[in-house]
């Protein structure tokens, strides 16, 4: 996976899962009930559209609900999406 090496952040204090890009962050807000995670927006700055970073923090975001076996709840319409792609995701639910 293209950023591989680029850590995630679990921003608790607000919410969000972030990758730090060329300087640049990129977020997926969620919600935590319990167990549970709904992951609600994903944004990624303009200047980094199109070069795979929404995939790379939604996939690094899913490696982490699972590691810490949290169920998941897609709210985002780009994390539905990416589930599409990859339903192997689809455990988590």
């Amino acid at each position: 996976m293209k950023y591989e090496e680029i850590p995630l952040a679990n921003n608790e204090a607000n919410h969000r899962f972030e990758l730090v890009v060329e300087g640049q962050t990129a977020v997926v807000e969620y919600t935590r009930t319990g167990q549970s995670v709904a992951l609600n927006h994903t944004e990624v700055p303009k200047v980094l559209e199109g070069q795979g970073v929404g995939s790379a923090i939604v996939e690094k975001t899913l490696r982490y609900l699972e590691a810490n076996r949290l169920r998941l709840v897609p709210r985002c319409s780009f994390v539905v999406a990416y589930l599409k792609r990859h339903p192997e995701w689809e455990r988590l639910r």
